[in-house]
């Protein structure tokens, strides 16, 4: 496979109740942190982070099992409102891990510092996406007349701002070592449904591109936006009074309908990863052209931290045979997975046949953690 073939279509990550053997219908998920990787099974997700010293951090938590307490919400659009919540949270906490341990520790953020930076992020992208583009476009709304054609205008020009952003921010170093570590999420998972062993050498042969990447789901939301609020605007026209109004009805028509424009992005994600025809190719187009920016080739190292997160969500049943000694050491923090479900990493230096030394040591650690339940 050539590094720039995306590979086969398959099943968006949670997608299943249970963990499944290898070769059943549950596929993985993952995302990038700082200096690391987050990797999402059926039941439990794990991030691991390069530390300053070369080790590995690796944590392991519970997926929130509310979806099955609540049947509602893996019915269609509901599953994907209810998905666009639950990949907000988990990303958050992970790249709020990543944030303190990939730093010295007196370098760490506080958990305040880390809230302020978080909301400061969330109240600049609802400024620079929504506000923004509507305050501009309002005080032209008579002079471009139909309802319809505003909100393609609208839908267009945050296109523009969002790939704007993610050239700008690609410039940056620390961002590229980001998309590095995003090529090397999505190349592990596409080494493991190409059945190879999970090591460097056989991982760094896969294209950085995955039509299940959550790049593809912002494009489709974008992209859908256009068309739900197009509707929208039809059914509740912008009332009739001044700049200031037109923008307000416009921000809140957008902020109120997104989570029907999410539930319909995932519907099409979900479209993309079960189906391969021309249709559903040409679909997944846009976002994967996106992700020749925010993916890039991983090195060795950074392949390795893939590797970790991912071995700590699979069943460890269906690691055997597929696992092989890592050479960087492994740091365990807090683990809420049932104990001897899921496979753990091997030490440095350790072979299959060492893992269960590996178990061992990790179990007894367990002992003084407390599990939650998210």
């Amino acid at each position: 496979m050539s590094d720039r073939d995306p590979g086969h279509a398959s099943t968006p990550a949670g997608d299943d109740d249970l963990p499944s053997p290898h070769g059943s219908s549950h596929f993985y998920g993952g995302q990038a942190v700082i200096e690391g990787v987050m990797m999402r099974g059926a039941r439990v997700w794990a991030v691991a982070v390069r530390r300053p010293d070369g080790a590995i951090w690796l944590e392991r938590h519970p997926v929130s099992d509310f979806p099955e307490r609540r049947p509602l919400f893996k019915k269609p659009m509901l599953r994907g409102m209810y998905a666009l919540v639950d990949a907000l949270r988990i990303g958050t906490r992970a790249l709020t891990i990543s944030a303190n341990q990939s730093v010295e520790e007196d370098e760490q953020l506080t958990k305040k510092q880390m809230g302020g930076s978080l909301i400061a992020a969330l109240l600049l992208f609802i400024g620079v996406f929504i506000v923004v583009p509507n305050l501009g476009l309002a005080a032209l709304h008579n002079r471009i007349g139909s309802e319809t054609l505003y909100h393609i205008i609208e839908g267009l020009v945050r296109v523009v701002i969002f790939l704007g952003y993610i050239l700008a921010i690609s410039a940056l170093a620390d961002i590229r070592r980001v998309f590095a570590y995003h090529g090397g999420e999505h190349r592990t998972i596409a080494a493991w449904e190409h059945d190879e062993r999970l090591e460097p050498s056989a991982v760094q042969k896969y294209s950085t591109l995955h039509v299940r990447c959550g790049t593809n789901f912002l494009i489709m939301v974008m992209l859908i936006a256009i068309l739900v609020y197009s509707v929208a605007g039809a059914i509740v026209p912008t009332p009739d009074t001044n700049v200031l109004g037109k923008a307000v009805y416009h921000i809140v028509l957008r902020i109120v309908l997104l989570p029907v424009v999410a539930g319909l992005a995932y519907e099409g994600l979900r479209l993309g990863a079960r189906f391969d025809n021309w249709f559903v190719r040409g679909l997944m187009k846009p976002g994967l052209w996106l992700q020749l920016i925010t993916t890039k080739p991983a090195d060795d190292e950074q392949a390795e931290v893939a590797i970790r997160a991912f071995e700590a969500v699979v069943p460890r049943a269906d690691l055997e045979g597929r696992t092989v000694a890592l050479p960087s050491p492994v740091v365990w923090g807090p683990d809420e997975a049932p104990e001897g479900v899921y496979g753990l990493p091997m030490s440095a230096g350790a072979s299959d046949d060492g893992l269960a030394d590996e178990r061992d040591e990790h179990a007894s650690t367990r002992q003084d953690q407390t599990p939650r339940r998210p």
